[in-house]
């Protein structure tokens, strides 16, 4: 699999159909990476139902937002269920898990928030 290139930080881009791009593939995960950069990667998943992603941990500050269908999302051992439109705030470090309830696609937004403070 080719590397990812760079996107520019200077320039401005424009993704359109990304969703239907990346379609959900029965019994897998895939992903699709958009944006990556020095400052942030954004990343496109879909799942299958049943399809999870273990334990683990950014030590970049995490936006997640679920696109569509249904999923159990862990943080620190809180389980919630989310649905299309809702988002999840991961701070560096925070471990995390999931599993998709239903056939679902998520964006993923890391942020590098090395020597940032509290804003």
């Amino acid at each position: 699999m080719a590397a990812t290139p760079a996107t520019p930080s200077t320039q401005s881009q424009v993704h359109t159909d990304l969703i239907s791009d990346l379609p959900i593939i029965k019994e897998a995960t895939t992903s699709r990476v958009v944006v990556n950069n020095d400052v942030l990667r954004f990343v496109l998943f879909s799942f299958d139902a049943g399809q999870l992603l273990t334990e683990h941990a950014s030590p970049k500050a995490v936006i997640v937002q679920l696109l569509t269908g249904k999923l159990e999302f862990t943080v620190a051992g809180e389980t919630a269920v989310l649905e299309a439109g809702d988002i999840v705030y991961l701070a560096p470090g925070d471990r995390h898990a999931l599993v998709a309830i239903e056939p679902s696609h998520l964006a993923l937004t890391m942020v590098n928030v090395d020597g940032e403070g509290d804003q």
